[in-house]
């Protein structure tokens, strides 16, 4: 065994007019590391998710991407990080590519600066019978939540409990209790809650929120466009409000501000139902570091 570097691009996705984001890693030609290798580099870059690019036979490229502590299936800024930085410097050429994660190809578009991962049509559950303790866990009372709207879980690639409470203050005002979140969470299989709360009366956001997925070792996060997705389903299909472009806010109540911007286009087919959706945001590179790793020869 031998001690080895490797450089690790470090991205902010969902960048909100060029500052704050959620910072990803970003590791090319990767093709070579194992799976512990990997894990091993995303504990020591420290960021929420890490991506590795290497060669793919069924798509552009293939990405795999670890928290700091276990492999996941999709991560939304990481993939905006990554493809904004593969865009920016001519990896990819023309406004379409793909990516092959284990869960299945994605298709990735470009529209600008931004650019859009593919995520499946959604499908709901209820979680009615858990809800007295879900509101316990983010220290909140039935009387905080959205009238007439429902606590749901919602997967487009990943589950994310979607929560939708009555203003901006309460939104602010959260303080998870992360232990039992991540109770919750292990038992419905979440990547995490997604709080919300519409921005009816702001005619640039569709929504403001906050992320908390503890169970996969993130108390917060700044930007997630995986949670974004299932949201901007739910405020087309259960809150009825209905557009082919929903603007998501996340991050800007953390206790380090970080505001991020998160674009969700959806496809409806003649039916009014949801086909397709894409969720994007623009990535900014804010800096180059060398993480050492342990190589078998």
């Amino acid at each position: 065994m031998v001690e080895n570097t490797i450089k690790v691009q470090i991205i902010n996705a969902f960048v909100d007019n060029e500052t704050g984001g959620n910072s990803a890693g970003l590791v090319l030609n990767s093709d070579k590391l194992t799976a512990q290798q990997k894990l091993d580099i995303a504990k020591k870059v420290g960021l929420s998710e890490t991506a590795f690019v290497s060669k793919s036979k069924s798509a552009d490229f293939k990405l795999d991407f670890f928290t700091p502590t276990k492999q996941i299936a999709h991560c939304g800024h990481a993939t905006v990080a990554t493809f904004s930085y593969l865009k920016q410097n001519e990896y990819v050429i023309g406004s379409i590519s793909s990516k092959e994660t284990i869960d299945g190809n994605r298709e990735i578009k470009f529209d600008g600066e931004l650019a859009f991962m593919q995520q499946k049509p959604p499908k709901y559950q209820s979680i009615n019978d858990d809800e007295d303790i879900i509101l316990k866990s983010l220290k909140i009372s039935k009387l905080d939540l959205l009238k007439n709207a429902s606590i749901e879980i919602v997967n487009t690639g990943n589950s994310f409990l979607i929560i939708p409470v009555n203003n901006l203050q309460i939104l602010k005002d959260i303080k998870p209790d992360f232990d039992l979140i991540n109770k919750i969470s292990g038992k419905h299989d979440l990547i995490g809650y997604y709080v919300f709360t519409p921005n009816l009366k702001l005619s640039n956001r569709d929504a403001s929120t906050r992320m908390f997925a503890p169970r996969y070792g993130i108390n917060e996060e700044s930007g997630t466009g995986m949670a974004a997705g299932p949201l901007a389903c739910y405020i087309y299909d259960k809150l009825k409000i209905q557009k082919k472009r929903y603007l998501i806010q996340q991050g800007k109540f953390m206790s380090s501000p970080s505001p991020s911007l998160i674009y969700v286009d959806l496809e409806i087919s003649n039916k009014g139902e949801i086909d397709n959706l894409m969720a994007g945001g623009k990535g900014i590179v804010k800096s180059e570091i060398e993480i050492g790793f342990v190589q078998n020869i």
